[in-house]
């Protein structure tokens, strides 16, 4: 069913109007981001508990896309990860203050390569390739930031079973700390980090991630 504008009826504190008829067609990535910032969970004993780095919004890939594993880049990882998409300009968000910034929250597979790190500390090589940002397919917008479900499996497998609470840094503080460094706009994305939740894959694997009962399916070639 189209609606209108998500972050227009958010800044004007409704809910989207539907925008129509019913349509059939397949469907796009939920939110379409100027920005994707992705989280390293260091932790609160590390001298930087929390890190952020940048990945290329033409990554982003709708669910039920086939991706193509790089072949030139070692082995690769997907990531289940809560993605938070931005409602509104981020000036004045602090950690207090951070879920009334939120439109909601949706599944992401940050696919990696995490052999390259050795050689590749800012996260560019080790997280680029064709697709591997899949995101969606729709946004739960009455999800509690502090209290998300998270659930990754592998050919059907459930590899991991977490949530935000078993992030070591509140979903919360890693938006006040991105808002402190750089503006986010309407429909930018901050993947919030992988709390526990990650598996080596191979080409032939399909990739699940449930985010607060969103479901994410991602074929693997």
């Amino acid at each position: 069913m189209p609606i209108e504008d998500p972050y227009a009826a958010y800044a004007a504190g409704r809910i989207p109007a539907d925008d129509g008829e019913a349509v059939a067609g397949e469907l796009l990535a939920p939110a379409v981001p100027v920005v994707v910032i992705g989280v390293a969970q260091n932790g609160p004993e590390h001298h930087s508990p929390v890190q952020a780095w940048l990945k290329s919004p033409r990554t982003v890939t709708p669910s039920g896309t086939a991706v193509s594993l790089r072949r030139d880049a070692g082995a690769a990882v997907a990531e289940g990860e809560i993605a938070v998409v931005i409602g509104k300009a981020t000036l004045g968000l602090t950690a207090h203050n951070a879920h009334e910034y939120v439109l909601g929250v949706t599944a992401v597979n940050d696919l990696s390569s995490p052999d390259r790190a050795e050689w590749d500390p800012r996260n560019f090589e080790s997280k680029s390739g064709d697709g591997y940002t899949p995101l969606g397919p729709w946004i739960d917008t009455d999800a509690d930031i502090d209290d998300v479900a998270l659930t990754l499996e592998i050919d059907g497998s459930i590899v991991a079973e977490t949530g935000s609470r078993e992030l070591p840094m509140a979903i919360r503080d890693c938006l006040a700390y991105i808002a402190a460094w750089s503006p986010l706009g309407p429909g930018d994305i901050v993947m919030t980090g992988a709390p526990h939740s990650q598996a080596r894959v191979l080409p032939g694997q399909t990739v699940t991630v449930t985010v607060s009962g969103v479901t994410l399916v991602t074929p693997l070639v």
